[in-house]
Protein backbone atom coordinates (compact mmCIF):
# COMPACT_ATOMS: atom_id res chain seq x y z
CA UNK A 1 0.00 0.00 0.00
CA UNK A 2 1.35 3.62 -0.96
CA UNK A 3 0.19 6.82 -0.60
CA UNK A 4 -0.31 7.29 -4.29
CA UNK A 5 -3.15 4.42 -4.06
CA UNK A 6 -4.85 6.24 -1.46
CA UNK A 7 -5.40 9.23 -4.02
CA UNK A 8 -9.29 10.31 -4.22
CA UNK A 9 -10.48 11.68 -7.40
CA UNK A 10 -11.26 15.67 -7.84
CA UNK A 11 -13.24 16.98 -5.13
CA UNK A 12 -12.75 14.80 -2.42
CA UNK A 13 -10.19 14.87 0.73
CA UNK A 14 -10.09 11.48 2.15
CA UNK A 15 -9.34 11.11 6.15
CA UNK A 16 -8.49 8.59 7.98
CA UNK A 17 -9.68 9.16 11.93
CA UNK A 18 -10.87 7.90 14.61
CA UNK A 19 -13.77 10.08 16.95
CA UNK A 20 -11.89 8.71 19.94
CA UNK A 21 -8.95 11.40 18.64
CA UNK A 22 -9.02 14.36 19.71
CA UNK A 23 -6.68 16.03 16.68
CA UNK A 24 -9.14 14.22 14.31
CA UNK A 25 -12.36 16.54 16.12
CA UNK A 26 -10.46 19.65 15.42
CA UNK A 27 -9.36 18.56 12.08
CA UNK A 28 -12.85 17.46 11.17
CA UNK A 29 -14.59 20.40 12.71
CA UNK A 30 -11.63 22.84 10.72
CA UNK A 31 -12.56 21.01 7.30
CA UNK A 32 -16.42 21.69 7.76
CA UNK A 33 -15.73 25.37 8.79
CA UNK A 34 -13.97 26.51 6.88
CA UNK A 35 -15.65 24.60 4.07
CA UNK A 36 -18.79 26.37 4.95
CA UNK A 37 -16.56 29.89 4.65
CA UNK A 38 -15.18 29.94 1.64
CA UNK A 39 -18.17 28.35 0.25
CA UNK A 40 -17.29 24.67 -0.97
CA UNK A 41 -19.73 22.81 0.26
CA UNK A 42 -20.84 21.43 -3.02
CA UNK A 43 -17.48 21.39 -4.68
CA UNK A 44 -15.52 19.62 -1.66
CA UNK A 45 -16.83 16.18 -0.28
CA UNK A 46 -15.07 14.26 2.86
CA UNK A 47 -14.42 10.52 1.93
CA UNK A 48 -14.62 9.38 5.80
CA UNK A 49 -12.63 6.51 6.97
CA UNK A 50 -11.51 4.79 9.80
CA UNK A 51 -8.26 4.53 12.12
CA UNK A 52 -9.76 2.50 15.10
CA UNK A 53 -7.11 3.18 17.57
CA UNK A 54 -8.06 0.17 19.85
CA UNK A 55 -8.04 -2.38 17.03
CA UNK A 56 -4.55 -1.03 15.76
CA UNK A 57 -3.08 -0.65 19.84
CA UNK A 58 -5.06 -3.91 20.71
CA UNK A 59 -6.72 -2.10 23.65
CA UNK A 60 -9.59 0.69 24.14
CA UNK A 61 -8.49 4.05 24.19
CA UNK A 62 -7.39 4.79 27.62
CA UNK A 63 -9.93 7.31 29.18
CA UNK A 64 -7.27 9.02 31.32
CA UNK A 65 -5.40 9.98 27.83
CA UNK A 66 -8.65 10.96 26.47
CA UNK A 67 -8.85 13.49 29.62
CA UNK A 68 -5.76 14.71 29.40
CA UNK A 69 -6.27 16.40 25.76
CA UNK A 70 -9.50 18.39 26.05
CA UNK A 71 -8.48 20.90 28.31
CA UNK A 72 -5.63 21.59 25.91
CA UNK A 73 -6.81 20.80 22.92
CA UNK A 74 -9.97 22.74 23.79
CA UNK A 75 -7.93 25.90 23.77
CA UNK A 76 -6.78 25.65 20.27
CA UNK A 77 -10.38 25.44 18.65
CA UNK A 78 -12.93 25.88 21.61
CA UNK A 79 -15.56 26.13 18.65
CA UNK A 80 -15.38 22.75 18.13
CA UNK A 81 -17.17 21.43 21.27
CA UNK A 82 -15.57 19.99 24.25
CA UNK A 83 -16.29 19.20 27.80
CA UNK A 84 -14.56 16.64 30.62
CA UNK A 85 -16.81 13.58 30.36
CA UNK A 86 -20.24 14.47 32.53
CA UNK A 87 -22.35 11.49 32.31
CA UNK A 88 -22.33 8.61 34.96
CA UNK A 89 -18.63 6.77 34.94
CA UNK A 90 -20.06 3.23 33.61
CA UNK A 91 -21.50 5.17 30.51
CA UNK A 92 -18.39 6.05 29.01
CA UNK A 93 -17.42 4.83 25.59
CA UNK A 94 -15.75 1.44 25.72
CA UNK A 95 -15.25 1.27 22.32
CA UNK A 96 -15.92 3.33 19.03
CA UNK A 97 -16.45 0.16 16.71
CA UNK A 98 -20.39 0.98 15.85
CA UNK A 99 -20.10 4.67 15.55
CA UNK A 100 -16.79 4.22 12.77
CA UNK A 101 -19.14 1.08 11.52
CA UNK A 102 -22.17 3.83 10.83
CA UNK A 103 -20.03 6.64 9.87
CA UNK A 104 -19.61 3.60 6.94
CA UNK A 105 -22.86 2.39 6.66
CA UNK A 106 -24.22 6.38 6.14
CA UNK A 107 -21.96 6.59 3.61
CA UNK A 108 -23.63 3.99 1.58
CA UNK A 109 -26.29 6.79 1.46
CA UNK A 110 -24.08 9.39 0.01
CA UNK A 111 -20.91 11.05 1.29
CA UNK A 112 -23.03 13.66 2.72
CA UNK A 113 -25.20 11.89 5.08
CA UNK A 114 -21.43 10.16 6.38
CA UNK A 115 -20.06 13.49 6.73
CA UNK A 116 -22.91 15.09 9.31
CA UNK A 117 -23.56 11.37 10.94
CA UNK A 118 -19.35 11.57 11.80
CA UNK A 119 -19.43 15.14 12.76
CA UNK A 120 -22.98 14.82 15.41
CA UNK A 121 -21.06 11.85 16.68
CA UNK A 122 -17.79 13.94 17.28
CA UNK A 123 -19.68 16.18 18.92
CA UNK A 124 -21.97 13.87 20.93
CA UNK A 125 -19.00 12.49 22.34
CA UNK A 126 -16.31 15.04 22.93
CA UNK A 127 -18.65 18.17 23.85
CA UNK A 128 -22.26 16.31 24.80
CA UNK A 129 -20.99 13.33 26.99
CA UNK A 130 -22.98 10.99 24.97
CA UNK A 131 -22.59 7.33 24.96
CA UNK A 132 -21.82 6.70 20.78
CA UNK A 133 -20.99 3.51 21.26
CA UNK A 134 -25.13 2.36 22.05
CA UNK A 135 -26.77 1.91 19.28
CA UNK A 136 -29.29 4.37 20.08
CA UNK A 137 -27.48 7.04 20.78
CA UNK A 138 -25.97 6.00 17.35
CA UNK A 139 -29.42 6.72 15.88
CA UNK A 140 -30.73 9.52 17.70
CA UNK A 141 -27.60 11.43 16.03
CA UNK A 142 -28.11 10.14 12.79
CA UNK A 143 -32.02 11.62 13.28
CA UNK A 144 -30.42 14.87 14.54
CA UNK A 145 -28.45 15.61 11.49
CA UNK A 146 -31.58 16.09 8.93
CA UNK A 147 -29.62 14.52 6.51
CA UNK A 148 -29.34 10.57 7.58
CA UNK A 149 -31.87 7.70 6.13
CA UNK A 150 -32.19 6.47 10.08
CA UNK A 151 -34.18 3.28 9.06
CA UNK A 152 -31.90 2.52 6.41
CA UNK A 153 -28.85 3.02 9.03
CA UNK A 154 -30.60 0.53 11.40
CA UNK A 155 -31.34 -2.02 8.65
CA UNK A 156 -27.37 -1.46 7.17
CA UNK A 157 -26.10 -1.80 11.01
CA UNK A 158 -28.66 -5.04 11.64
CA UNK A 159 -27.44 -6.60 8.62
CA UNK A 160 -23.71 -5.21 9.10
CA UNK A 161 -23.08 -5.00 5.52
CA UNK A 162 -20.61 -1.54 6.13
CA UNK A 163 -18.33 -4.18 8.35
CA UNK A 164 -16.38 -5.27 5.72
CA UNK A 165 -15.31 -1.35 4.54
CA UNK A 166 -14.20 -0.93 8.18
CA UNK A 167 -12.36 -4.10 8.49
CA UNK A 168 -10.70 -3.37 4.85
CA UNK A 169 -9.81 0.72 6.16
CA UNK A 170 -7.90 -1.03 9.21
CA UNK A 171 -6.34 -3.33 6.97
CA UNK A 172 -4.87 -0.32 5.40
CA UNK A 173 -4.42 1.93 8.19
CA UNK A 174 -2.04 -0.65 9.80
CA UNK A 175 0.07 -0.17 6.38
CA UNK A 176 3.22 2.74 6.47
CA UNK A 177 0.94 4.59 3.89
CA UNK A 178 -1.66 5.97 7.00
CA UNK A 179 0.60 7.07 9.96
CA UNK A 180 -1.71 8.36 12.52
CA UNK A 181 -5.81 10.24 13.17
CA UNK A 182 -6.19 12.00 11.31
CA UNK A 183 -4.44 11.87 8.27
CA UNK A 184 -5.81 13.24 4.69
CA UNK A 185 -5.21 12.64 1.64
CA UNK A 186 -5.97 15.01 -1.44
CA UNK A 187 -6.48 14.94 -5.43
CA UNK A 188 -2.64 16.32 -5.82
CA UNK A 189 -1.05 13.16 -4.50
CA UNK A 190 -0.15 15.14 -1.32
CA UNK A 191 -0.80 14.04 2.27
CA UNK A 192 -0.88 15.95 5.43
CA UNK A 193 -0.56 14.30 9.03
CA UNK A 194 -2.16 15.86 11.61
CA UNK A 195 -2.59 19.26 9.39
CA UNK A 196 -1.20 21.82 10.72
CA UNK A 197 -0.38 21.08 14.60
CA UNK A 198 3.00 19.97 15.67
CA UNK A 199 2.75 18.42 18.82
CA UNK A 200 4.73 15.84 21.44
CA UNK A 201 4.18 14.41 24.86
CA UNK A 202 4.99 15.39 28.56
CA UNK A 203 5.07 12.25 30.35
CA UNK A 204 3.60 8.73 28.78
CA UNK A 205 0.18 8.61 27.23
CA UNK A 206 -3.12 8.92 30.32
CA UNK A 207 -0.38 9.74 32.78
CA UNK A 208 1.58 13.24 31.16
CA UNK A 209 -0.34 15.48 28.35
CA UNK A 210 0.22 17.19 25.04
CA UNK A 211 2.04 20.07 24.89
CA UNK A 212 1.86 21.89 21.09
CA UNK A 213 4.52 23.26 19.82
CA UNK A 214 2.84 24.95 16.80
CA UNK A 215 -0.53 25.47 15.49
CA UNK A 216 -1.73 26.72 12.01
CA UNK A 217 -5.03 26.43 11.09
CA UNK A 218 -4.59 28.47 8.43
CA UNK A 219 -3.32 25.11 6.50
CA UNK A 220 -6.85 23.69 5.92
CA UNK A 221 -7.43 27.28 3.75
CA UNK A 222 -5.08 25.40 1.20
CA UNK A 223 -5.88 21.77 1.47
CA UNK A 224 -9.69 22.75 0.91
CA UNK A 225 -8.77 25.26 -2.30
CA UNK A 226 -6.36 22.90 -3.30
CA UNK A 227 -9.29 20.42 -3.92
CA UNK A 228 -11.50 22.09 -5.51
CA UNK A 229 -9.41 24.23 -7.88
CA UNK A 230 -7.35 20.95 -8.76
Amino acid sequence: MTTASLTPPPGIITVFSDIWCSFAHIAIHRLHATRKRLGLETQVGFDLRAFPLELLNDAPSPRPGTDSEVGRMASLEPAAGWQLWQAKDWLYPSTMLPALEAVQAAKLQSLAASEQLDLGLRKAFWAESRSVSHRKVILDVAAETGVVDVTALAEALDDGRARSNLSGQTAVARTEAVSCSPHLFLPDGSDWANPGIDVRWEGSYGVGFPVIESDDPTIYEDLLLTTATG
